[in-house]
């Protein structure tokens, strides 16, 4: 056995964490659990990235706190009591007894998002295929389905910089996306926010269908038809959360139900 083997032996990369729900309050153990059935969504979406990627929250009544998952752990593995607390400049205020740590550029990139935007609780960031092929694809985001014209006048682009580990490159994805909710960031994968992990977790949804068809429709090799700029416009505005519903609110129990009929897979509920 070699030293790396002997040192990883030694290492604590337990999953059992025990329940902390007594330890918090029941604002933070209620996002706790949000945040991780939003984890294990992800994963039933297949919009996960092995140990990779991340899906930030904001502690509600708390002084820029987050949460943020374990760097090593599967998303199906992820639990509200797993969680790690840390603040926006990436400090970590608590964390399960365990070896593993967080990944530095989930907070540069999210830590970014929370400080400028107070009115943004949940950021959400991955590396599907499709979000990949979209974002190296030079005509961008297409607003050639129903889904994909939500994101018209509603998307951001940010150019690649390398691996996100340069703080400096914060002030550029802020930016990027502006106001919007939806980044697209060029030949890296796609980002989503809001202000409940509800609907984050319903743009991202939304987002990476927009892309599957996009890729789908591109490798059909035929020609698309798109809709007028009036048309597009019109049906933009009319998917916007605050114009008819926030989306997430209906969708969310439905979500979770899902969750809970299927099963954990051998893997602790997230709700432990």
């Amino acid at each position: 056995m070699d030293q790396t083997t002997k040192n990883s032996a030694t290492k604590n990369y337990a999953t059992n964490f025990k329940s902390i729900r007594d330890q918090v309050s029941p604002e933070e153990w209620q996002t706790r659990l949000n945040l991780a059935a939003c984890y294990r969504l992800v994963d039933k979406y297949d919009m996960a990235d092995l140990i990779y990627n991340h899906i930030t929250a904001r502690i509600p009544g708390s002084k820029d706190h987050l949460l943020i998952n374990l760097y090593g752990l599967l998303y199906k593995e992820i639990t509200a009591s797993s969680l790690v607390k840390i603040d926006v400049e990436g400090n970590i205020l608590w964390k399960p007894d365990t070896d593993y740590d967080i990944n530095k550029s989930g907070y540069v990139i999210h830590g970014a998002i929370h400080k400028a935007r107070p009115e943004v609780s949940c950021v959400l960031h991955t590396h599907t295929r499709a979000g990949m092929a979209v974002s190296a694809m030079k005509c961008g985001l297409l607003p050639m389905s129903q889904t994909s014209i939500r994101f018209v006048g509603h998307i951001g682009y940010h150019e690649y910089e390398g691996p996100a580990v340069d703080l400096d490159e914060r002030v550029r994805i802020v930016q990027d996306l502006g106001p919007h909710d939806a980044l697209i960031m060029r030949n890296h994968g796609l980002l989503s926010c809001g202000p409940t992990i509800e609907q984050a977790f319903n743009t991202m949804y939304q987002l990476e269908l927009s892309c599957r068809s996009q890729v789908d429709s591109m490798a059909a090799r035929t020609e698309l038809t798109m809709p007028g700029e009036n048309v597009l416009a019109h049906t933009a505005h009319l998917y916007q959360p605050g114009t008819r519903r926030p989306y997430g609110v209906l969708e969310w129990p439905a979500m979770l139900r899902r969750l809970e009929a299927d099963g954990s897979g051998g893997y602790p509920p997230y709700w432990n």
